[in-house]
């Protein structure tokens, strides 16, 4: 009993000792939680390598899915100090795509495509210094023509990738942005909402083709660690966007798409390079296409799916 009672002495005495350093110990942790973070800093100057991969499912109105394409980009960064030019380069170095059960096929007119990023829109309505001419009459591997409606996709994939880790990761010139979210819990209606970005692709998406962002509200969540980096963990939320797509498929056939759409997504930004280090994102899209033959009239329910990876150099060219 005398031993029992000893033993239980010096377990209360050590708890008692050990109390506040537990205590001070969460204190530390909850006041780094607690501190103002600056997630607008400068990107290091070193190369980026990207692995993007875009779902896309289409659903009957009876929910039975129907078709599922997926969609492979492999984007390389290169700062305005490696390149020849002074711009920051992005190269797409291989697309692929897979259609269905059909076999995977890449893309030869984008493999080892460069273009200089820009924020602003050009004279020519493109946004992010993205040439829509390169999306016109797409071909793959194989020879056999792209569908248009594929080679918006395809188009699309890399405005996403942009939208993600360019606007709302980066600071913003004009209005709210990453720079107004400095702890933990804050969030934002962001500059982006609202907007109507470009739609146009070519000849063949017509005037009068628009995307409309809902409110776009961006949040940071809290802190994580991808890649072994720590990592701000920030929420995106589009709101109730909407858009009205009209395809001319022939001189003589034009097909209107309406809908709507809303898409949410986590971005992990790094602390320290502020590089984004992966993103995860989904969208549910609405939509009822109008055609001038029989059935006239389509529904279709879609889903798409978006994992980016920052990935390693070695990863990067292992894929």
């Amino acid at each position: 009993m005398k031993i029992l009672l000893k033993q239980s002495i010096i377990i209360i005495y050590l708890y008692i000792m050990l109390f506040p350093l537990i205590t001070h110990s969460q204190i530390e942790n909850n006041s780094f939680l607690k501190q103002e973070f600056n997630l607008a800093g400068k990107h290091t100057q070193e190369t980026q390598f990207y692995m993007m991969k875009s779902e896309l499912i289409t659903y009957a109105l009876n929910g039975k899915r129907i078709g599922k394409d997926i969609f492979t980009l492999y984007l390389k960064y290169a700062p305005a100090k490696n390149t020849r030019t002074g711009g920051d380069e992005y190269t797409c170095t291989k697309f692929l795509m897979k259609q269905g059960d059909s076999t995977e096929v890449s893309i030869p007119a984008l493999a080892n495509w460069s273009y200089f990023y820009r924020e602003a829109i050009d004279d020519k309505n493109q946004v992010f210094g993205i040439n829509h001419s390169k999306f016109e009459n797409l071909k793959d591997i194989t020879g056999k023509a792209i569908a248009q409606d594929k080679s918006y996709h395809i188009y699309n994939t890399f405005i996403d990738f942009h939208s993600f880790c360019n606007v709302f990761a980066d600071r913003t010139t004009d209005g709210n942005g990453i720079q107004d979210l400095k702890k933990i819990g804050q969030k934002i209606v962001h500059a982006a909402a609202f907007s109507e970005p470009p739609t146009n692709l070519g000849k063949n998406i017509a005037d009068g083709s628009f995307f409309k962002n809902g409110e776009i509200t961006l949040e940071f969540k809290g802190v994580s660690v991808v890649n072994n980096k720590q990592c701000a963990l920030l929420d995106v939320d589009s709101g109730e966007s909407s858009f009205k797509m009209i395809m001319n498929i022939t001189p003589e056939i034009e097909i209107t798409t309406i809908g709507s759409s809303h898409y949410k997504g986590d971005i992990y930004k790094d602390l320290f390079s502020n590089w984004v280090q992966k993103v995860t994102f989904d969208e549910i899209v609405i939509c009822e296409t109008t055609m001038p033959m029989p059935p006239n009239k389509i529904n279709s329910v879609v889903e798409r799916n978006i994992l980016i990876l920052n990935v390693s150099k070695e990863e990067f060219f292992d894929f």
